[in-house]
């Protein structure tokens, strides 16, 4: 049963107490998998998914025959549904494109800035207990916007090495290069070292259980990361004119989604804190997940009671939730104050599962607390900065001097002597 606590009352490790670091018990695994690819690459990894996923594979990628498959496998009715759901996620994302910008308001000096793409990434897709095809539109559809050049999906292959076909059709609609059956530890190994099959990548993307993050983890700076995704969080503001029952549908959505997955309602009522509380008991006998969900909400779940809304904003930012719903009256009046939150979900009639699948906005959004400093996945996150900068003769001389000065205070005569001896030249 959710614990009902009152804002007041609470210390600040209730706020933010989500440890996302592994046991060293998953970190020593992972280093040994990471260095087993690193040596061995395609046995290693076939091994591994042996070891796993129980499937014997052949070949690590899905042919062009499996494609064949899969097109004729999905269904009409599902098939125009993630057609709708991937020009939602392509209408939003194309807005996230910048524009390059050239500053050349002084004589003999050009500058400016200009966006370039990365050249691969890889998509990591988690199966549970198929393959997201929801996750494959979400990550690889802004690596497409972007201007990548190969976006690599890896995803654990069934028991018998196929992959869903609703996955497969996905990262058809979503213009992927290629798709390899491999999942945990080992695809983040194989996309960031390569092997003889699998292409390393620039950067890895995408969620994944405790293997997966702490994988990341210990690659980056060899390749680059989105970010490091714990456990899926919800938070639930609502006013006490909410139905109880859409509250508790809502947490548990996400609550059923892993046994360390958190839901939270925030609310001003303790009247509906009650209704809920008692709502969500009784939808959890019903889920098909309820042994997952149940633990969900009896470890890492809770409400909490305010005084007022101005205190539940107060909460929402201190907690800083991957997904929030803002369930009162006039959510566009709240939304100004909302600090730190992945995704905000404005109104009664606007569910987080609707950002999940269909309506545009990223669902690969910071966990943990992270959205204090982090952002959604989005365009930004396949490409890179680059400045440029141009001076003719006159327009060096004009500053020589200064810049000089500057290398010198900070005892770098070189530096100096670069710009000097243009100066007499």
């Amino acid at each position: 049963m959710m614990r009902i606590l009152d804002f007041d009352s609470l210390a600040p490790e209730d706020f933010l107490n989500r440890d996302i670091r592994a046991e060293e018990n998953v970190s020593a695994a992972v280093d040994a998998i990471l260095e087993d690819v690193r040596r061995r690459g395609d046995e290693a990894l076939r091994d591994c998914t042996r070891r796993f996923d129980g499937a014997e594979l052949q070949d690590l990628w899905v042919s062009a025959e499996e494609f064949d498959a899969a097109r004729e496998a999905v269904d009409p009715y599902f098939m125009e549904t993630l057609k709708e759901a991937a020009e939602n996620i392509r209408r939003f994302h194309r807005r996230q494109r910048h524009n390059d910008f050239i500053l050349a308001d002084r004589p003999g000096v050009v500058m400016g800035q200009r966006w370039t793409p990365i050249e691969r990434v890889g998509i990591c897709v988690p199966r549970s207990p198929e393959a997201f095809p929801s996750t494959i539109l979400m990550n690889a559809i802004p690596a497409q916007i972007a201007g990548v050049e190969d976006i690599v999906v890896v995803t654990p292959p069934r028991a018998d090495g196929t992959i869903s076909p609703e996955a497969l059709m996905a990262a058809e609609l979503a213009e992927v290069t290629e798709v390899f059956k491999l999942g945990g530890a080992q695809a983040v190994a194989a996309l960031a070292y390569g092997t003889e099959t699998v292409p390393r990548v620039d950067k890895i993307v995408g969620p994944g259980g405790i293997f997966v993050a702490t994988a990341k983890r210990k690659v980056f700076g060899q390749v680059d990361i989105d970010m490091i995704a714990g456990p899926s969080e919800i938070l639930v503001l609502a006013d006490g004119k909410t139905d109880p029952g859409w509250a508790a549908a809502d947490l548990l959505s996400q609550a059923e989604h892993d046994a360390l997955s958190s839901a939270v309602l925030v609310t001003d009522s303790r009247e509906l804190a009650e209704a809920v509380r008692a709502e969500v008991q009784v939808q959890l006998e019903t889920l098909p997940r309820r042994d997952v969900a149940r633990r969900s909400i009896e470890d890492n779940s809770k409400i909490i009671v305010t005084d007022s809304l101005d205190k539940a904003v107060e909460a929402v930012n201190r907690i800083a939730p991957e997904h929030l719903e803002l369930c009162v009256d006039d959510p566009f009046a709240l939304l100004p104050r909302i600090k730190n939150a992945g995704s905000i979900f404005l109104g009664r009639s606007t569910p987080e599962a609707l950002g999940d699948y269909f309506a545009g906005p990223n669902h690969t959004l910071p966990t943990s607390g992270t959205a204090r400093f982090s952002s959604p996945l989005g365009v930004d996150d396949f490409m890179k900065r680059s400045s440029f900068l141009y001076y003719d003769r006159e327009a060096l001389n004009g500053c020589g001097e200064k810049i000089a000065d500057f290398a010198r205070r900070e005892g770098l005569e070189g530096h100096a002597r670069s710009v000097i001896s243009r100066r007499e030249g």
